[in-house]
């Protein structure tokens, strides 16, 4: 499988708290901050969830 490069872009102060505990899930906690995880059908749910918030590449 691929794997997916998030990177946090956005402050998460004011937003809504689904959204923040998605983030959390993810791994990520500053702005700037990176993570890698396998593609899967979850992980695209949750990216889309919080995608004005993260950028995300292909390794």
């Amino acid at each position: 499988m691929a794997k997916l490069k998030i990177t946090l872009k956005k402050s998460k102060n004011n937003r809504l708290t689904k959204h923040k505990r998605t983030l959390e899930a993810l791994g990520l906690k500053k702005i700037g901050q990176s993570v890698e995880h396998e593609d899967t059908p979850a992980l695209r749910g949750q990216l889309r969830q919080v995608d004005y918030l993260v950028e995300v590449e292909s390794l």
